[in-house]
């Protein structure tokens, strides 16, 4: 009998402070803050408090979007949130976002500033906000938000799930990879499918359920996540392969994918966004460390 069917749970679960893989030192069963720590406030409408996983690239590729179709009020500061030293059970980090989640967004344009957390709320409180990237035409709009909110209810299943247990649990359950790689094939299979008579997730325009869907399905296909994309067969979605790199080689996206990101080639790292002149920066860096 192998240790993952011997498990027989007790009748009240207990806090084991050393259980939960590579993410034991930050996971705990209370919500609130830890210690005290001030949110920092840019000069910028958009003070954006993140990290570059899926759900915070989303964020900035739309608010680089935004820009992108001279939308100013779009201009955003970009703060990085250390997941993994706890920065997210700040107090003022708790005040934007009581489930201590990466992104949370702090919406300055108006009178009295504006909390939004959870990264759906935020990419459809933009969209609104700008008019952008999301349908007007009541046939349309529906199925945006439809493949938007698909995306939230799904992804856990690939990273809360899939993910955990290939790439970061603490030893392997071939129980709990074969449910959730079955699932996760499932998901890119629905993408695939829809994708063979679509160009985007919403017929021919590019909107905010691209922007969703393309962090965590499109970085399974490119294999910049879990190192899974052979396992999964990732190459055999045509025409989600198709989709997600024509995503990747947007500029936007480019620009979207650096902001807050600490991991991969320093080149593709801008740990901080203050101003839109950081990425001509980065750029001016990589060309003179080229040179020596």
């Amino acid at each position: 009998m192998n240790e993952a069917t011997a498990y027989v749970p007790d009748k009240v679960w207990q806090w084991d402070k050393e259980n939960g893989g590579k993410f034991a030192n930050i996971n705990r069963p209370i919500a609130g803050s830890t210690h005290d720590k001030e949110l920092p406030v840019g000069k910028h409408p958009m003070q954006l408090y993140s990290l570059g996983t899926p759900n915070g690239v989303k964020v900035t590729i739309l608010l680089e979007e935004l820009l992108a179709l001279g939308h100013s009020g779009a201009e955003y500061d970009a703060w990085l949130i250390k997941i993994g030293d706890g920065d997210q059970f700040g107090s003022g980090f708790v005040e934007a976002n009581p489930n201590s989640k990466i992104p949370a967004l702090m919406d300055h344009s108006g009178a009295k500033p504006v909390r939004v957390f959870e990264s759906g709320a935020i990419l459809l409180h933009l969209a609104e906000k700008f008019d952008a990237l999301l349908p007007d035409d009541p046939g349309k709009r529906p199925e945006c938000l439809s493949w938007l909110f698909w995306q939230m209810g799904s992804a856990p299943y690939l990273g809360g799930g899939f993910g955990h247990f290939y790439a970061y649990a603490p030893f392997k359950i071939e129980y709990s990879i074969n449910r959730y790689a079955m699932e996760v094939k499932r998901q890119l299979d629905v993408l695939d499918r829809h994708l063979a008579d679509n160009q985007y997730m919403c017929g021919d325009d590019y909107t905010i359920a691209d922007i969703a869907i393309w962090p965590w399905y499109g970085a399974v296909v490119l294999n910049r996540v879990y190192g899974a994309a052979e396992y999964l067969d990732a190459g055999s979605y045509k025409h989600l392969g198709r989709w997600t790199r024509e995503i990747d080689e947007r500029k936007a996206v480019k620009r979207g994918r650096m902001v807050n990101r600490t991991s991969g080639p320093l080149e593709e790292q801008l740990r901080e966004r203050h101003d839109a002149a950081d990425f001509e920066t980065k750029t001016q860096d990589k060309i003179e460390a080229s040179k020596s």
